[in-house]
């Protein structure tokens, strides 16, 4: 396969993020409205923060957390005992002619922000960046 001149490798393809943000607008939307057939998974409203593809397209890494942070642990389970159903539906309803794999993760950019927030506003750090 030929590389991409214009691309250097250094991040994602244009490519892998538009199928990305396809692939996350499909899958929050199914989980919006439940279109799964597990009660325990509908009964959970998650984010779905980010998606990213291997620069094959064969795989595509969900970041997710359930909204108000309870049950980070179940929601990775619940999803990936799920996963061919959804890999299905978002094949049908994104219109892709290849569904990558999915994989599930928590989204921990949320408690990152927190931790940057909390750094910032301890006084030696801001007297630092106010000198």
């Amino acid at each position: 396969m030929a590389k991409n001149k214009f691309h250097d490798g250094s991040g994602p393809s244009q490519r892998q993020l538009r199928v990305g943000e396809l692939i996350r607008r499909t899958l929050a939307e199914v989980l919006a409205r439940g279109d799964i057939h597990d009660p325990d998974l509908n009964r959970m409203s998650i984010t779905v923060g980010e998606v990213r593809t291997s620069p094959d397209l064969k795989i595509a890494t969900a970041y997710v957390l359930p909204l108000g942070g309870k049950g980070q642990e179940d929601v990775v389970k619940l999803l990936a005992r799920n996963k061919g159903e959804l890999r299905r539906i978002i094949g049908k309803k994104a219109g892709l002619k290849f569904t990558p794999d999915l994989r599930f993760q928590l989204d921990q950019t949320f408690d990152q922000m927190d931790e940057t927030r909390r750094m910032l506003s301890q006084d030696a750090v801001r007297r630092d960046l106010e000198s």
